[in-house]
């Protein structure tokens, strides 16, 4: 299946019309709407910005554990075989 050359522009324009129609300013609520409730023990009610940045719980910091060496593997005495049938 051969797609024209004058199809193939169309389809690229297209797709970089769509790819460039995200918006580029600040967030704010729908006029009419509010922003969250401020929550239980907050001074203040949190701003877009903060709303968009993740926790410390939802994005950790990675930690860096390399293994240098390897090492043989202990014996575990909580691996146990399957019990017998009664």
């Amino acid at each position: 299946m051969k797609i024209g050359f004058g199809r193939a522009t169309a389809f690229a324009m297209l797709t970089f019309a769509v790819a460039a129609c995200g918006g580029r300013q600040p967030l704010k609520p729908i006029e009419g709407q509010n922003m969250p409730a401020v929550p239980v023990g907050a001074a203040a009610a949190p701003t877009a910005q903060q709303l968009m940045t993740p926790s410390i719980q939802a994005r950790p910091e990675r930690t860096v554990d390399l293994l240098t060496s390897s090492r043989v593997r202990e014996d575990d005495p909580f691996d146990l075989p399957p019990e017998s049938q009664p």
